[in-house]
């Protein structure tokens, strides 16, 4: 968390957690919160160490990352095209203490991007139920995604990557071979189930029924 802030060393802090990782093969969670020069350069960083290690691909994530923010669109752009080379993925929230974040242009670069609550009771915020539904929805509203195809783009959101049908309209979930984990919802579509929040019927996991 916060390499140079906390620890005052960019290089040392993440050049340890990077090794950690790959000597356990495991994968990278960094919480950087820091929006200034020292957020940058350690986004960079990080990005420079898994085109290093290309094991870590897909398995790195920044969470909060409020530095993507901070930046000029052109900035923005840059930085998007490099983490989704590097299969970088972002954790973050919608909106924060006014700071919105560059999410639809993180998807548009095939960063994969997550959202969701600072634990079930959210410790940052008072608002919303700690559903991720309604933070896709809240995600719809900030950036202006109303059509059937932008609010069925955000379900990404909510399910950190997998949606029914892609781009094209095709669907590409569920496949036979998928993990059985489905949250069944009470909606004709995808942009149903984000503008209107449409309900829970069920929840399965690994085959079986939880709820």
């Amino acid at each position: 968390m916060d390499p140079f802030s906390i620890d005052g060393a960019i290089e040392k802090t993440m050049d340890f957690t990077v090794q950690l990782a790959l000597d356990h093969n495991k994968g990278i969670d960094i919480h950087l919160h820091e929006s200034g020069e020292s957020g940058l350069k350690t986004v960079e960083y990080l990005i420079k160490k898994v085109n290093e290690n290309p094991a870590l691909k897909g398995k790195t994530f920044l969470s909060h990352c409020f530095v993507l923010g901070r930046l000029e669109k052109a900035k923005q752009q840059e930085m998007a095209e490099k983490l989704g080379a590097a299969q970088i993925g972002i954790v973050s929230t919608i909106p924060f203490a006014g700071l919105i974040m560059p999410i639809p242009t993180l998807m548009e670069n095939n960063v994969t991007v997550m959202t969701g609550n600072d634990s079930i009771v959210d410790h940052w915020n008072t608002f919303g139920t700690g559903s991720v539904l309604q933070k896709a929805n809240m995600a719809a509203q900030v950036y202006g995604q109303v059509t059937e195809y932008g609010l069925s783009r955000m379900l990404k959101l909510a399910t950190g990557g997998p949606i029914p049908l892609d781009d094209k309209g095709k669907q590409q979930w569920p496949k036979p071979g998928d993990d059985a984990n489905i949250v069944l919802i009470d909606a004709s579509c995808s942009a149903e189930a984000i503008s209107r929040i449409s309900p829970v019927g069920s929840l399965i996991y690994q085959g079986n029924i939880v709820y």
